[in-house]
């Protein structure tokens, strides 16, 4: 039986899983790592890129039967590298919100909203700070875009994982040509000795070949797959998710839930407006998406289970951590609507929704709020996607249609409880199917599927509605009203915390 691989470089994971024939999940390996904050800078060493990709692959059965592959990760960020790929500066990722004047100077330039985490930015607050790596700078990508080069020689990355480096002209599929021009007049005087096109990989659609593992790729998985395996384009969370959840159509999107949170939703038309809140990416075949980022997600709910599994422990008790977060999960639903008055901001890290630099969770209630374990935790879980909410408020108020909203990560494991909530804070029903914990390297499976297995003029939105999801079952919820009016009553005390929230990042 062949099997088709996809490999995700997530947040908290490095997670690999092949599909079958019948595009089930037919195995999965993982390793955990984490960021660290090293001199101001959120980063990734990337000997351990090496390190956990060998261990989560060393964890899939069959590798031999693996008839194509690709490489996803967590879009946006900074890699620079000089003529030889060596590493020029530690790894910057999506998480660190140092771009501010870049951001909103390119944002000006283009008509077009370029958000602090974006690589453009990082490359242009590089600039703007003198940094003394600058000028020898030859290669510039993304996490997935340099894995996929080491592996198999091939400098390219999907247009979904190339709309978060530079803005994309969807006819074209490739980076916007008038844009790229401002750039290059923009930094003129400067005199540096490149121009931005040389520096960026190739743009390549779902679909094409974008290389084979070579030798020496294989020589670095220490030979955990064999040399000659095809390889789709790179592509970023953002598309791997949509493609999991069979979301590339219009009028559908999908939500993405773990330590980071964002919806994609693809348009119809472009919005009318800029706004800084909302970015304008891609699916993996250059559709304009509005997509919805949101950096902190159940990064403090995580904490506070892992506190509350200590309090067990001091009762002897010692829950199995997956059976822990179920029971938490299922009582918040016993919390009222509006969480009784318990309020929680979640900022682990700076938010470019709220135009946070800077993260302190809070928990706050007034005197006469109904502080129960239900109210806390279902505060804490509106809090994983109150700041999305204030997003996705956006695009209701610019005329966005939503049809179906798709759910997939941590967030929906448990049934019904986040998708209950998602649906309340979107407006929209929220479906989960069986693969929904599975996210974006399942997705990244399937379009290494869609590489070798597409027929001839077979789009990608009909290759997963017809092939892949074709009777696939999934539970669907709809928005309860009493939940959306206690949701809207929570995210207005939600807006105004966010005043505290502000304080408490100037003065603690």
């Amino acid at each position: 039986m062949k099997t088709y691989l996809g490999i995700e470089f997530g947040s908290t994971r490095i997670k690999a899983v092949a599909v079958g024939e019948d595009f089930a999940p037919a195995s999965t390996g993982d390793y955990t790592w984490a960021a660290r904050y090293e001199d101001g800078i959120w980063t990734y060493p990337l000997e351990e890129v090496w390190a956990g990709l060998r261990d989560a692959l060393s964890h899939v059965q069959g590798r031999e039967t693996v008839a194509a592959a690709g490489i996803s990760a967590m879009m946006h960020g900074y890699l620079a590298f000089d003529a030889d790929w060596n590493l020029l500066v530690p790894f910057r990722t999506w998480q660190n919100t140092i771009t501010g004047p870049a951001a909103a100077e390119l944002t000006q330039l283009f008509g077009f909203n370029i958000p602090q985490r974006w690589s453009i930015a990082h490359l242009y607050q590089a600039i703007l700070n003198g940094e003394e790596h600058i000028g020898h700078i030859a290669h510039l990508t993304t996490l997935a875009g340099y894995v996929h080069h080491a592996l198999t020689g091939v400098n390219a990355v999907g247009v979904g994982e190339a709309s978060g480096i530079f803005p994309i002209d969807s006819t074209a599929l490739d980076y916007d040509a008038a844009m790229m021009k401002k750039f290059g007049l923009l930094i003129a005087q400067r005199k540096l000795p490149w121009n931005l096109r040389e520096l960026l990989p190739q743009v390549l659609p779902a679909g094409a070949p974008a290389g084979v593992l070579t030798p020496e790729g294989s020589a670095l998985l220490e030979g955990l797959l064999p040399a000659g395996i095809p390889f789709a384009p790179p592509e970023g969370d953002a598309g791997t998710g949509m493609t999991a959840t069979n979301a590339v159509a219009p009028r559908t999107g999908n939500i993405s839930a773990g330590t980071s949170i964002f919806s994609m939703v693809v348009l119809e038309h472009p919005l009318e407006k800029v706004h800084e809140e909302i970015d304008l990416v891609t699916t993996p075949t250059g559709a304009p998406v509005a997509m919805v980022h949101c950096n902190n997600c159940t990064g403090d709910t995580n904490a506070w289970v892992s506190v509350l599994g200590e309090a067990a422990a001091l009762f002897g008790a010692k829950p199995d951590a997956g059976e822990l977060y179920t029971k938490l999960y299922e009582k918040s639903m016993e919390g009222e609507p509006d969480c009784g008055g318990v309020l929680v901001c979640n900022y682990l890290a700076g938010e470019g929704v709220t135009h946070m630099d800077a993260g302190r969770p809070l928990v706050a209630r007034t005197p006469e709020s109904r502080f129960t374990l239900a109210n806390f935790f279902r505060a804490q879980l509106y809090a994983t996607m109150a700041t999305l909410k204030i997003g996705m408020d956006i695009l209701s108020e610019e005329g966005v249609r939503i049809h179906r909203l798709t759910g997939h990560g941590g967030l929906f494991k448990t049934p019904v409880v986040g998708q209950s909530y998602m649906a309340a804070a979107c407006g929209a029903p929220v479906t989960c199917m069986k693969t929904a914990g599975e996210g974006g390297p399942y997705g990244m499976a399937l379009l290494a599927a869609f590489l070798l297995l597409k027929r001839d003029g077979e789009s990608l939105e009909d290759f997963l509605e017809k092939r892949v999801f074709a009777g696939v079952s999934g539970s669907t919820i709809q928005p309860d009203p009493a939940v959306v009016q206690g949701f809207d009553a929570y995210i207005r005390r939600y807006q105004a915390l966010l005043a505290v929230e502000r304080a408490a990042v100037e003065n603690l």
